[in-house]
């Protein structure tokens, strides 16, 4: 702790943070609920955007964006490198995807979450110069069993049998993508069935992770800054997560190596987020496995949103009412 002229301050984000933050992903959200189904993401991000961005602003705590909408030059609020909240407070990382899934708000498909991660300053990755990760991320079984530079179908076997369930009624998630082709095929070829997800691997490999899920593995190639949000969920869920780079070409590979990332290198979650004291916060904007999304009732909006804590491994659900005269025209 330390004492300046606006008060006592913790160096370090604090278990009230989870909840300030939730008001900002909830915000996000409901204003992101007039564009689904309507077929203009766009909109909706930039909605989210504007109302994550202002709620922000209020927090007490100075948060660096190391994983957000992108550079200065190309989004004109919650990029990286910009600093929110008041200034009174930590100093934190923080990762933002105001809609983690702008394609399934659009067209009213399940899955879509408003997303902020925390950790203490200087100890998230910034692994922003290659777009694309190789993730493996299951529970805490996985630990000492499971291993990305294995083949998937060793992978199943082993966790199959960490779990003590037969191969055939383990489920994998995995972006449904032309890349991931031949991984489907080797998934189903070790006996095990696939769960595609449209899009949203933060919420795949969360569920992966979730004692209760119905998913025991989520694995395949999706975005960097997805690979560190999770890691930030992982902490608390006590689960399992290794990333390697996957960068397009030589090109990006050796633009990450200038930026210090490691290339044919196996990132844990001690290696993508350095601090135990993580925060995961996601309000659903469309109904999904783990959380419910906005909706309208009478003269309310409901918000379901789920908060994760890594240094007490505490899971929080918490359901919000707001008065919908004051949120919708």
């Amino acid at each position: 702790m330390m004492t300046t002229n606006t008060g006592t301050l913790n160096l370090h984000p604090d278990r009230n943070l989870g909840m300030e933050l939730v008001r900002a992903t909830e915000a996000a959200a409901i204003r992101a609920y007039p564009f689904i189904g309507k077929g203009d993401k766009n909109a909706a991000d930039g909605a989210a955007v504007d109302a994550m961005r202002e709620f922000l602003g209020t927090v007490d705590f100075s948060g660096t964006i190391v994983i957000g909408e992108g550079e200065k030059d190309n989004a004109p609020m919650l990029f990286n490198g910009e600093v929110v909240g008041t200034g009174r407070g930590p100093a934190c990382d923080i990762a933002v995807d105001p809609i983690d899934g702008t394609s399934l708000t659009g067209a009213g498909r399940q899955n879509a979450l408003s997303v902020i991660a925390v950790s203490d300053r200087g100890t998230m990755l910034d692994a922003s110069s290659v777009f694309y990760m190789n993730k493996i991320v299951a529970g805490p079984e996985a630990i000492g069993v499971v291993d990305i530079r294995q083949t998937i179908a060793e992978n199943i076997r082993a966790l199959a049998k960490a779990k003590g369930k037969p191969v055939s009624e383990m489920s994998i998630a995995v972006l449904d993508r032309p890349r991931h082709e031949g991984l489907i095929e080797e998934i189903r070829a070790a006996g095990a069935g696939t769960r595609l997800l449209l899009d949203g691997d933060v919420a795949g490999g969360i569920n992966a992770a979730r004692y209760e899920s119905r998913i025991d593995m989520c694995v395949g190639i999706g975005g960097s800054p997805e690979g560190i949000v999770t890691a930030c969920a992982i902490k608390a869920l006590g689960g399992f997560i290794q990333t390697t780079m996957a960068p397009k070409d030589e090109a990006e590979a050796a633009k990450g190596i200038a930026a210090g990332l490691k290339m044919d290198y196996v990132y844990t979650a001690n290696e993508l987020v350095s601090s135990d004291n993580t925060f995961f916060v996601a309000t659903g904007v469309t109904d999904g496995a783990l959380v419910e999304g906005v909706r309208r009732k009478g003269p309310v909006i409901r918000t379901d949103s789920i908060i994760l804590r890594g240094r007490s491994g505490t899971i929080r659900r918490v359901q919000a009412d707001y008065r919908a005269d004051r949120w919708l025209a």
